[in-house]
Order: C-alpha cells, then sequence, then structure tokens
C-alpha cells in the first residue's frame, strides 16, 4: 500500500465495478473513524485489503475449476449426442431385421428344403447364407443393446456435470459479492478519513517496508548477479509491459489484471503455464529461498498467500497492487514475505542478460531510492 493507493482506494468499487450489486453484510471498521487512532486505522484498512484480495483468489480458483466443468459438460453433451445418433441407427437396423423375420416366419424349414431339394449344394449354400443373416441379427441386436447402455450412462454423467456447473456458478456468485463486500468495506474507510489522516496512514507504512527492504539488500540477498532463464527473460518482459494497466480483480488482461491475474499470464506468454492463483502457486511450484531468487521467480505474501508479485531483479517486483492501482514496479518487500517459488526450475540461466527498460511514466511508481534499479543490473556476460 503506497500514499497514493489511499487517496485512490475510496474509487476501487467504482473503478472495477463491484458497486453494481448489492454485496453481502461483513464487518467493517467504525464509519466515522476521526477519533480513533491512525495507526488502528491502518491496521482496519490492510486487513480488510487482505480479506478482499483472499476472497478474489478464492473466486478466482472456483472461475478456474468452473471453466474446467464447462468444458467437461460441452464433451460429455457432444459423446452423449454421436451415442444416441448411433443408438437410432441401431434401432433402425433392428427395425429391419424384425420386419425380415416376420416376412419370413411362415416359409418352410431349412432342414425340410434340404431333403426335399433336388440340388443339395445348392441348399447347404443358402443355408450357409440364412446362417450368416442369423448371426448379423444377433449382433445387431448386442450393439443396440451395447448403445443403450452407453447412452444412459453418458446421460448420467451429462447430468451429474451440469448439477457440478450449476453449483459451481452458485458458489462463484457468493464468492464475488463477499469480494464486493469486503471492498465496499475497505472503500467507507477511506472515504472517511481526513486528507491528514491519509498522510499520516502513508507515513506509517512506508519504514516497516523499508527496513525490511534495507535488511535483504544489504544482506547481499538480492544480488543482481544471476541472470534469468529464457522463459523467465520472457515472463519478466511481459509483466513490465503491462505497468499502468490498472488493477481489477478476477482479471487476466489484456486491458487489467489482479495480482494472480498478472503472474499467471506472465509464464503463460512465456510457454509455461502456471496455476491461477497465488494459493496454488505456491502450493504447487518449487520453493526457492530469497537468496537465491532470479529475475521470474514469483514472490508470495501473507501468511494464506494471498498476494503474489513477479521478481524482476535488484529487489524490485512488478506486482498488480489493489484496487484503485495500477501495475507498479514496487521494493520487493512491500508486504509480508511468505517465500518464493520457480515456475521453470529447470531452465537454465542465461549467459547475457539485459533487463528490460522501465519507462518514465513507469518510474513515477517506483520508490525514491530504487528507481531506475532495474536499468543498472550487470548487462555484461553473466556467469551460469
Amino acid at each position: 500500500m503506497s500514499g497514493r493507493l489511499l487517496r485512490l482506494a475510496c474509487t476501487a468499487a467504482m473503478a472495477t465495478g463491484v458497486l453494481s450489486a448489492a454485496a453481502p453484510a461483513v464487518a467493517v471498521p467504525d464509519p466515522a473513524p476521526q477519533g480513533r487512532p491512525v495507526a488502528q486505522l491502518l491496521t482496519d484498512l490492510q486487513r480488510l485489503y487482505r480479506d478482499a484480495e483472499r476472497a478474489t483468489e478464492t473466486y478466482n480458483a472456483t472461475a478456474d475449476q468452473l471453466k474446467k466443468q464447462k468444458t467437461e459438460v460441452t464433451r460429455l453433451d457432444a459423446n452423449l449426442a454421436e451415442a444416441r445418433l448411433s443408438l437410432n441407427d441401431n434401432r433402425a437396423a433392428a427395425g429391419r431385421l424384425a420386419r425380415q423375420q416376420y416376412q419370413n416366419s411362415g416359409e418352410i424349414s431349412s432342414y425340410v428344403r434340404l431333403l426335399l431339394a433336388r440340388d443339395p449344394q445348392h441348399a447347404l449354400d443358402e443355408g450357409h447364407v440364412i446362417g450368416q443373416l442369423a448371426r448379423q441379427r444377433v449382433e445387431t441386436v448386442k450393439r443396440l443393446a451395447g448403445t443403450e447402455k452407453r447412452a444412459d450412462g453418458l446421460a448420467r454423467e451429462a447430468r451429474k456435470a451440469l448439477d457440478g456447473q450449476l453449483g459451481l456458478a452458485e458458489r462463484q456468485k457468493r464468492e464475488r459479492d463477499e469480494v464486493r463486500g469486503r471492498l465496499r468495506g475497505a472503500e467507507e474507510l477511506v472515504a472517511s478519513l481526513s486528507t491528514d489522516q491519509l498522510a499520516e496512514l502513508a507515513r506509517l507504512e512506508k519504514p516497516g517496508a523499508s527496513t525490511t527492504q534495507r535488511e535483504l539488500v544489504t544482506s547481499g540477498a538480492l544480488s543482481s548477479a544471476r541472470p534469468p532463464s529464457r522463459a523467465g527473460e520472457e515472463a519478466v518482459r511481459y509483466a513490465v509491459d503491462q505497468l499502468g494497466k490498472p488493477y481489477e480483480w478476477g482479471a487476466v488482461g489484456p486491458s487489467s489484471y489482479d495480482c494472480s491475474g498478472l503472474t499467471s499470464q506472465a509464464w503463460d506468454h512465456a510457454g509455461r503455464p502456471i496455476p491461477r492463483t497465488s494459493q496454488e502457486q505456491w502450493a504447487q511450484l518449487p520453493r526457492v529461498p530469497l537468496s537465491k531468487l532470479r529475475p521470474g521467480d514469483l514472490v508470495i505474501y501473507f501468511p494464506k498467500a494471498t498476494h503474489v508479485a513477479l521478481y524482476v531483479g535488484d529487489g524490485l517486483v512488478v506486482q498488480a497492487p489493489r484496487p484503485g492501482t495500477k501495475i507498479k514496479v514496487s521494493p520487493l518487500a512491500a508486504n509480508p514475505l511468505l517465500g518464493a517459488v520457480r515456475p521453470d526450475p529447470d531452465g537454465k540461466p542465461l549467459r547475457r542478460y539485459t533487463p528490460p527498460s522501465i519507462g518514465e511514466g513507469s518510474k513515477a511508481s517506483v520508490p525514491s531510492g530504487v528507481r531506475g534499479t532495474v536499468r543498472s543490473a550487470a548487462e555484461s556476460p553473466h556467469p551460469k
């Protein structure tokens, strides 16, 4: 969070269209906090944004499940349609056989024909043909029974899959309403603050992040001499190209993103698809210590892994912070760190790496003291 975020946060819900529907009741701070300590207001605001981001990532996970379920329903519907066509064909064939059998029911038996035939060999050949027809009838009836069984099974699967889709859609709606409620709570709190309180909030917030960042930098953990892999370089360049675009919860580009929407799309663009949400990225991707970070790695924040950013080197990350803000470059320790993961642990570091340039319009979001350090990273050959 930054002072700019606090001033823009009151437009969060309108910027993302979240005020168009009623939101469920959520616990929000006192809407008239003039007599409360500013430090407590900061804690409340940070909690509301964390809750909103947690709800957003839950919504994203359900949206991903719903997408997969819709694909499964489509597949089952196509298979069921094919099975029904086959069933109709088999029923038509069985009907033709039944009519033939009925029409031939009054004829003399093949055994008697053989006894009375002037040419027994001809009668035997005719009997062979009749036997083949009988076997075809049996096979047709078996196919009909099998097709009916398959069609019934597919119909049950399709019904179950559709029920699952409807259930996921309902859950997604509830989670969407929760996000809206959390964001409304944050908006109401910010709207109730004075200009002096907003300035005090920004002042209180800066020292903690700056101290943590300073400790990481002075420890040598955030070395700028560690190049990315080829895919990591592609992910970094994609993320940097998105600087200045707005945050929007649930968005995966190209005009807006939420935090994990940005990181997942960056790595998808690099040809290495990764899980959609920050929790899944933290749970499923290989962990990497902060002392071995390289550009392209993902930095995960907060105890429940509810926020993620993409490391670009020199102690900086590209992130989609929160509603009301734009994608920007921030110090790695701008939020409480949980850890880091590497989407391509098998990727070989590049021998030469030139960090992407951060445009002047985007530099405004880079904190003083670290501005331009991405560009100042070594451009000479790097060791493997």
